[in-house]
């Protein structure tokens, strides 16, 4: 099949209408990725651009920068566009440094025991 025009191509994929757009990517691992997807394929490959990961600890979480980012689509469960009227995050959690999210992995008596969450 080939294509003759570029609404040809927004027809045959679903992932072709998030491209330039931030998306979130949930890996099986379970790690959540932010970035702004600029290729992909047929078998869900996907290339972030100016990506981060997501830790969240408790109440508190950290964006650590990976920059270009290539995801292998056996490992992808979600894609998700971002919403950049909304706020990404409940209004209780904190931004912190990496530093200190490391230290947490690094100590787990410090883990908090995790609230559930009660918010919409």
């Amino acid at each position: 099949m080939s294509w003759s025009a570029p609404d040809d191509i927004l027809l045959s994929t679903s992932l072709a209408g998030f491209l330039d757009k931030k998306l979130i990517v949930l890996l099986r691992d379970g790690r959540k990725l932010l970035g702004t997807l600029c290729s992909f394929d047929q078998f869900a490959n996907v290339v972030l651009q100016g990506a981060c990961e997501r830790v969240i600890v408790g109440e508190q979480y950290c964006d650590v920068p990976l920059g270009l980012y290539v995801i292998r689509g056996e490992n992808v469960v979600l894609i998700g566009e971002l919403d950049h009227e909304k706020d990404e995050l409940p209004a209780h959690m904190t931004c912190v440094l990496e530093a200190e999210i490391r230290k947490v992995f690094a100590d787990p008596q410090s883990i908090l025991v995790l609230k559930p969450f009660s918010g919409v």
